[in-house]
């Protein structure tokens, strides 16, 4: 099997999970000078915008980074006459940060040819993909132009998927992870795997390396992984803590205390499955029962959910967080690399 340090071109075999709408040229950069393979998230973002973020990644580093995308399900909904319905819904949220319902736009989420000539063009390391296996094209322009592709998985099902779509890696993602669970052959209630479970199978099933992810806060996660078979972890919530990261005051509070037993599954901010605190919005949405449909859901609430994130409410955030948040402790990028660093294997 291929070394994940030697196809990546990397010091070290640990990834910062790309965190969709957290993301930070800061953390970004700083795990890849450590010799790790920062990530950063381009969910929503429009091709000038990759392009503005790569530019800024490559004056923060010049070491090897990923960008990652979401690749479309077909099942997204399109601005259409229920926008307004959706939006009423959520009257109360809007009201709270001075905002009222906002009307329908031109389109909830950019398109995906656009975001990969922006990627194409950016040149990164790796293209890291959620969601499902990516276009052969897309696999084959990205080998054309040296970049290395990384899939996604919640199952094994979904790790021979991506091996048999030509990835040269796969992140297995157990339920222990934080944010969106990112299934795509069952839905994601049904593929719910822990981690432990997970990971041997997948690395029983591919030939590719596989990088766990889930779980994992510290050395002693980081060495089970590789006693499993990993080639490599995948870090969000540990990195998400830090001085370096988008996450806010009132996010990292959320991730020092809430315990494992009280996160929770919820579609309420995004319309899919995500892991995260179980705050007012979400405990009130799910309650009312009207929850609109992915992106439309994530866009509506990420309207009032941005003006609550410059104003530290965290009641009406995205507190994204995984199951071992209570083992977040490093306050810097450079505490947490050092952590897991002492896990790798000697």
């Amino acid at each position: 099997m291929t070394d994940l340090r030697e196809l990546l071109g990397i010091r070290h075999p640990i990834v910062l999970a790309p965190f969709g709408g957290l993301s930070s040229v800061v953390l970004t950069a700083a795990v890849s000078e450590a010799g790790g393979l920062g990530s950063y998230g381009l969910y929503g973002y429009d091709g000038e915008r990759i392009r503005r973020t790569a530019a800024e990644l490559r004056r923060a580093t010049s070491a090897p980074f990923a960008l990652n995308i979401w690749l479309p399900t077909g099942d997204e909904v399109a601005p259409d006459e229920r926008h307004d319905g959706y939006a009423q819904a959520l009257t109360p949220y809007f009201a709270e940060v001075g905002l009222t319902p906002p009307p329908r736009p031109e389109r909830y989420l950019p398109p995906l040819d656009e975001q990969l000539a922006a990627v194409w063009d950016a040149a990164p390391a790796a293209l890291s993909v959620v969601f499902g296996v990516p276009a052969p094209e897309v696999v084959a322009e990205a080998h054309r132009r040296g970049i290395r592709v990384i899939g996604t998985a919640t199952t094994v099902a979904e790790a021979v998927a991506l091996e048999r779509g030509g990835v040269d890696a796969v992140v297995a993602t157990g339920t222990e992870a934080a944010g969106h669970r990112v299934s795509f052959l069952r839905p994601a209630s049904e593929s719910l795997v822990g981690l432990f479970s997970l990971l041997p199978q997948v690395v029983d099933a591919v030939s590719v390396p596989v990088i766990a992810a889930g779980g994992i806060a510290d050395r002693r996660g980081v060495a089970a992984a590789f006693a499993l078979g990993a080639s490599g972890v995948q870090v969000g919530t540990p990195f998400l803590v830090t001085r370096e990261s988008a996450a806010n005051d009132a996010h990292r509070a959320a991730i020092r205390s809430t315990a494992a037993d009280e996160t929770v599954l919820t579609r309420a901010m995004s319309g899919r499955l995500a892991r995260g605190a179980r705050n007012r919005a979400v405990a009130g949405i799910e309650k009312d029962g009207a929850i609109a449909p992915f992106p439309a859901q994530n866009w509506l609430t990420g309207r009032f959910r941005a003006v609550a994130g410059e104003r530290g409410m965290g009641d009406l955030q995205s507190l994204w967080l995984g199951q071992s948040a209570p083992l977040a402790r490093g306050e810097s990028a450079a505490d947490v690399f050092s952590e897991l660093q002492a896990g790798l294997p000697t």
